[in-house]
């Protein structure tokens, strides 16, 4: 006999469905699969058996065969064991496929017949849904995330008797009832910004940051802050929204990182400087999510950013402007989302002292061009902002005058990011360093002193490109929304200009061009 039960495979963080027909025939018994699967597919067959052997059932003593239809598509992984089960019973004639009519099938099986969790159970009923499928059939353990799919039954299963207990028409199978699912568990707590003493120019160009989700540069000293900065943006960070918690879920799912349960939590993703390039993209035979995908919806934070790999650095290219990254390999070609605030650190030279006002610099010229050179122009022009972090003063870090708290900074940044749906939720994007050309046009209003002051600074420096204008534009709409103002005022501009101070001219030195507050982009 012949049965077919429809299952699905990822690429990439998105599934695609997969039939999943048993041939059950005369012959010599034998256990084959077709259709590009993979070791741990195959390896299922010694799953299926001791798992059916657990409940009872016995493996049939005839040749079964497995193809796994579209056949020129790699298949990876061992949630197709509860599919391949189901139709090993039902073409046997063992029992109805009724139970199953309309229903996308998932689940990896354990020897004593346990069914457990998968990756991508939300993509799943995705694709459930969008196919017309009545619902999808889960493990327990993977069900809830792919309950919050609206119109669409949820099934979720702890053991393999339950599904046999529903072919046999014995019981119907468990239901998962839409709710709340429960949140992934929160980092820990990241720290406040209370504890951050001195640094008023940082702190600042944090929170413009923050606010319009803009690339961020620190760069300065050792042991200066710029570590401890980037460690507390995740409690200035706004809450993600219903559309936002649904797409990280989702990435993190196929990742096998959501833990059966919806990510609530902006991410904060800081990699180790020895990634590779694939880690960092996302890679693989068959591409899975990479750093930055992860960093969906959330921070990227790049510790020591020359000491990264070349190409790594200069992969980050594409998908800082375009915000996805597209991943082609033998199998397929995937693209996945990359909207995320990059904030990176950075010593100013090898020794890490240059532009320093307490200690000398001892690099020589050769290895400060070598260290330039690990971070081209094309990286400095995308990060919007670009600080030079000095020292703090033994009087501010040892005075009793306590600085402004998270909780203040973040209510300022809700209150921005709220300004900016508002306003560009017709063109397509969330945040201002999403803007695109016409939607910069529509809502990056200039009063006419902001647009003389653009042109002062056009005059002023010379290298800047078109590029750089935009990013400029972006980051004074910020701060004009943290001032909770509609119209680009000439204060917003140089201000904007000010926290870019050191990206042109003497950018070779960064150090030495970094201006001491806002105040000193005025007078380009």
């Amino acid at each position: 006999m012949l049965a077919s039960v429809p299952s699905c495979a990822l690429l990439g963080i998105d599934a695609f469905q997969v039939a999943v027909e048993v041939s059950i025939a005369r012959g010599l018994p034998g256990y084959h699969v077709v259709g590009l699967p993979n070791t741990s597919v195959r390896e299922g067959a010694v799953r299926i058996r001791a798992a059916l052997e657990h409940v009872g059932r016995a493996m049939p003593a005839k040749k079964v065969t497995v193809n796994l239809a579209p056949a020129d598509r790699k298949k990876i992984g061992a949630a197709f064991d509860l599919p391949i089960a189901a139709g090993i019973l039902i073409a046997d004639g063992a029992a109805a496929p009724s139970a199953l009519d309309g229903l996308l099938v998932l689940g990896e099986l354990g020897l004593d017949g346990a069914v457990r969790p998968i990756r991508g159970a939300l993509s799943a009923a995705l694709l459930a849904r969008d196919a017309g499928m009545r619902g999808v059939l889960l493990p327990a353990a993977s069900a809830a995330e792919a309950a919050v799919v609206e119109q669409l039954d949820v099934y979720g299963v702890s053991h393999l008797s339950e599904v046999i207990a529903a072919l046999l028409g014995e019981r119907e199978l468990p239901r998962v009832t839409p709710r709340s699912p429960t949140a992934r568990p929160a980092p820990p707590t990241p720290g406040d910004m209370s504890e951050v003493r001195g640094q008023e120019l940082a702190r600042a160009a944090l929170e413009i940051a923050v606010a319009g989700a803009h690339n961020l540069l620190l760069v300065g000293p050792p042991g200066m802050g710029k570590t401890m900065l980037a460690r507390r943006i995740p409690s200035i960070l706004p809450p993600m929204t219903g559309p936002e918690v649904l797409e990280t879920t989702q990435i993190y799912s196929a990742a096998g990182l959501a833990q059966g349960a919806l990510v609530h939590t902006r991410p904060y993703r800081a990699p180790h400087h020895s990634i590779s390039t694939a880690a960092l993209l996302g890679g693989g035979s068959v591409p899975r999510p990479g750093e930055l995908s992860l960093a969906h919806n959330g921070v990227l934070f790049l510790d020591e950013l020359p000491e990264f790999r070349r190409e790594a650095i200069e992969s980050l290219r594409q998908p800082l402007e375009e915000r996805q990254v597209t991943v082609s390999r033998v199998h397929g070609t995937v693209t996945m989302p990359t909207s995320f605030l990059l904030v990176a650190s950075a010593n100013p030279c090898p020794c890490g002292w240059l532009g320093s006002r307490h200690r000398v610099c001892t690099c020589g010229p050769a290895a400060l061009r070598r260290y330039r050179s690990r971070l081209s122009g094309p990286i400095l022009d995308r990060m919007d902002l670009q600080i030079f972090v000095q020292k703090v003063e033994l009087d501010d870090l040892r005075g009793n005058k306590s600085p402004e708290s998270s909780k203040d900074i973040r209510e300022r940044v809700l209150e921005a990011r709220q300004r900016q749906r508002a306003r560009l939720a017709s063109h397509g994007c969330r945040t201002n360093a999403e803007m695109q050309t016409a939607a910069m046009r529509a809502t990056c209003r200039l009063s006419a002193p902001a647009e003389r002051a653009l042109k002062r600074l056009d005059q002023a420096r010379s290298g800047m490109t078109a590029r750089t204008i935009d990013r400029l534009l972006r980051v004074a709409r910020t701060i004009t929304d943290l001032r909770g103002e509609d119209i680009i005022d000439a204060d917003s501009v140089y201000e904007a200009a000010a926290y870019r101070a050191f990206d042109t001219g003497s950018a070779a030195h960064p150090a030495l061009s970094a201006p001491s507050s806002p105040a000193a982009a005025k007078s380009p």
